[in-house]
């Protein structure tokens, strides 16, 4: 009978304990850092000195909640590592108004769908070219892109920017109401290019103390600026759903990667869903994140934050009608529609065990509060073991 009670002992230990030298929290996070720009090329030169006022926010954002793994959404791409680079460079590896510098030796960034010209019509305006007509909204190719930078090591990473929107079982593609025909928005011969991403969505198996966890990143589109064909709603659902699929046996099997290796993630793999993924659960135009929320082995860790709740009283509008807890919202948005949401998720997966949550949104009477507008979305961080 002892042997049995030590062999489950040691199993429970296995479960929360990473290694034995690696029983510390790990602290993921995500942030929409609002660093994207109107022209190509508009970002790499403002991260090339330390003087931008908007990148020292977010810097010194970072710098304060210290995340071991975080990924940055609206981070404009550009090829090669320049951008990212000139910002752990100029702005990370410098302390902002007096928090310590914070150094991230692996980083990871790739080109998104934002911006990338699809040579179609893809909005029915009746001209092709611009920003409706890319694969995914953008005035220039990297337009909005992401970032992942990570204390520990980043393994072989699986990208799915080019998975076609109809390869997708069941997807909810758009129509066009003047038509009797259903989900007939797109041609077929835009059916057969037309991509689900509208950044990209990213796997990257994280190695934490000799357990891999997979970072699985993404940026859906807003469910907004649409006509009667809902063609941003439909996509945001679907572009969340992805990962539901992919983290739940058989049901992610018909996905295939960039490389064109098909099958979704392991069964029993450790797993953090992370980004601004445009969706609150109950508020707004989309509520697709509920799929993924109820996906399996998925926990919703909850975070909030008392400046939100304050945020949400003082604004009113919307915010007065909203069903759901202001205490979680992440985005600061336009007062009168849609208010503030929560959008911006981190979401681990069984078993690993969520010890902390939070999200950056400092009350008007914390010094900190000068940071509220580094962006329209506000940090959220979660501490794992396991």
């Amino acid at each position: 009978m002892k042997r049995a009670a030590l062999v489950v002992a040691a199993v429970a230990a296995a479960l929360v304990t990473p290694t034995a030298n690696a029983a510390e929290p790990v602290r993921f996070a995500t942030f929409n850092a609002s660093l994207n720009r109107a022209a190509e090329g508009e970002l790499l030169a403002d991260l090339s000195t330390p003087d931008d006022e908007q990148a020292r926010k977010v810097a010194e954002v970072v710098q304060r909640v210290r995340p071991d793994v975080l990924l940055l959404n609206e981070f404009d791409h550009v090829e090669g590592n320049a951008a990212v680079d000139a910002f752990r460079t100029n702005y990370l590896a410098r302390g902002q108004r007096g928090a310590d510098p914070i150094d991230y030796p692996y980083a990871y960034t790739a080109p998104v769908n934002t911006g990338v010209p699809a040579g179609m019509d893809l909005d029915n305006d009746g001209t092709v070219g611009g920003p409706g007509d890319a694969h995914g909204f953008g005035a220039f190719p990297g337009q909005y892109g992401m970032v992942v930078l990570s204390k520990y090591p980043i393994g072989q990473v699986r990208t799915f920017q080019q998975f076609r929107w109809a390869d997708m079982p069941g997807a909810r593609l758009p129509d066009d109401p003047a038509t009797p025909e259903p989900a007939d928005w797109f041609t077929p011969e835009e059916l057969a290019q037309v991509r689900l991403s509208s950044k990209s969505h990213w796997d990257l198996p994280i190695d934490v103390g000799g357990r891999t966890v997979h970072f699985l990143t993404s940026h859906p589109t807003p469910p907004a600026f649409d006509g009667p064909e809902q063609r941003n709603v439909l996509r945001n659902q679907d572009e969340i759903r992805f990962w539901a699929d992919y983290v739940t046996p058989k049901r992610g099997d018909y996905v295939y990667d960039d490389e064109g290796v098909r099958g979704g993630l392991r069964p029993g793999a450790r797993f953090v869903v992370a980004g601004d993924q445009n969706s609150d659960p109950l508020d707004g135009d989309s509520n697709g994140i509920r799929e993924l929320l109820h996906a399996p082995r998925v926990i919703d860790p909850r975070p909030g934050s008392a400046g939100a709740v304050e945020a949400s009283a003082t604004q009113g509008g919307a915010n007065e009608t909203h069903r759901g807890s202001p205490y979680f919202d992440t985005g600061d948005f336009d007062d009168e529609s849609p208010g503030n949401l929560r959008i911006d998720y981190v979401l681990p997966s069984a078993p690993l065990v969520p010890l902390r949550s939070g999200v950056f949104w400092p009350t008007a009477n914390d010094e900190l509060s000068r940071l509220d507008d580094a962006s329209d979305h506000h940090l959220v961080w979660l501490d794992l073991l396991g």
